[in-house]
């Protein structure tokens, strides 16, 4: 932070700079980040102190880190201030295989990691029960956890499936789809339905982002063979963190 001060002190911080003086702020500070004068994590000075080094009021101070904090370059901590947001490696995963979460992780060299939210039976929820094809009564194996790469919040996966599909949820340790390929009940067909969403409190404090942070609500429905569904997974995933690849074909007329 210290470097930074200084170069806002030497008075240069305008130079080649136009339009607004927010903007003209903000540029300074993403180049400030780029060129590594901030580092990851490191405190931003305060609004007061940038206002009077830069002689900008600090209303003009406060709308250039707002647009940082969109950005998802800056995160603001209540009571704490303004620090550099840590950079987060991008996951791609392609569209066009069923695969879990920790089989797409190995392919890339990460390493998979999970912390359990909730694992259990439950009676099933009217949603649950039409879409597993359930009967009132019938409980459901709820499965919740925050997938991690490399120590790195990644997702939080939702999975339900019938109390006769997976009658002991403990017995999933790390991947789902292990468990079931060992009781043969492997999904070989999914339908996935992906929505753009901003975080909610509850979920942005869990992947550790700021509430309203971009987001991506994946719905799955899994096929056995048999045509029956084994699984109903609904997914948040970190939008700085996944991007979703699908490779399509040109129809021949």
């Amino acid at each position: 932070m210290t470097d930074f001060i200084t170069m806002l002190e030497n008075g240069d911080w305008l130079a080649g700079s136009s339009g607004p003086r927010y903007l003209q702020l903000r540029r300074r500070i993403l180049q400030a980040i780029d060129e590594g004068v901030l580092k990851e994590n490191e405190p931003l000075p305060s609004e007061r102190e940038i206002a009077s080094i830069t002689e900008l009021s600090r209303v003009t101070v406060r709308k250039a880190v707002a647009g940082l904090v969109e950005d998802e370059v800056v995160v603001q901590k209540r009571g704490s201030g303004s620090f550099v947001a840590p950079k987060v490696q991008k996951v791609e995963q392609r569209l066009s295989s069923l695969t879990s979460f920790s089989e797409d992780m190995a392919r890339r060299g990460l390493e998979a990691s999970s912390e359990w939210l909730r694992r259990g039976l439950y009676p099933a929820s009217p949603e649950e029960m039409f879409t597993l094809g359930l009967s009132s009564g019938q409980r459901v194996a709820r499965v919740d956890r925050l997938r991690k790469a490399d120590g790195t919040p990644m997702a939080i996966e939702r999975a339900s499936l019938s109390e006769r599909v997976l009658p002991d949820p403990e017995q999933v340790t790390t991947s789902l789809y292990e468990v079931l390929r060992s009781k043969g009940m492997q999904p070989v067909r999914a339908i996935q339905r992906i929505s753009a969403r901003n975080l909610e409190i509850v979920d942005a404090e869990i992947l550790r982002v700021p509430a309203g942070s971009a987001g991506l609500k994946i719905e799955r429905v899994s096929y056995h063979a048999s045509g029956h569904v084994v699984e109903f997974t609904r997914s948040v995933y970190r939008g700085d963190a996944y991007d979703f690849i699908a490779e399509l074909q040109i129809a021949e007329n």
